[in-house]
């Protein structure tokens, strides 16, 4: 090993440990095998409670035959047409509450070329997804009150 492939390393790991988003990577099972410091905070699992454990972790019930029916197809096919885009989507915290969260996602692939594993850096968005649907309710409902001055 050179010495720029170890200070590659070493930053490598420190970006995906410091981090301010989750960065999470689940195996080819759905098997979570990496999980930040970021992950902990936005989830309230800590790394030894979400190591081991499956993404349905963080997958509320309802959206988890969704998520596992595409995450086989994509282990199966190879490829995902999500790289490159920033998807929006509930998830669940430890605690039973859901929270709006956007992210990418990146295939890790084997010497062989398939797909080992995939990797998600995850935002928490709930906030701006509050504000933005009380904003919608409000614009609602003042056109609700023009339409009634009209008519």
């Amino acid at each position: 090993m050179t010495v720029t492939a170890s200070l590659d390393d070493e930053v490598l790991r420190d970006l995906v440990v410091t981090a301010g988003d989750a960065v999470i990577v689940a195996d080819a099972r759905g098997v979570i095998r990496f999980w930040n410091p970021a992950a902990e905070v936005m989830f309230g699992y800590g790394r030894d409670e979400a190591l081991g454990a499956t993404l349905d972790l963080i997958v509320p019930e309802p959206l988890r035959e969704r998520h596992w029916d595409g995450y086989w197809r994509t282990m199966a096919s190879g490829e995902t047409k999500y790289a490159g885009r920033t998807l929006a989507v509930p998830a669940m915290r430890a605690d039973g509450t859901r929270i709006s969260i956007e992210f990418t996602v990146t295939l890790l692939r084997n010497g062989g070329g398939g797909v080992s594993a995939i990797a998600a850096i995850v935002r928490d968005v709930t906030e701006r997804f509050e504000r933005e649907r009380a904003l919608r309710r409000r614009v609602d409902e003042l056109e609700r009150e023009l339409e009634a001055v009209r008519s």
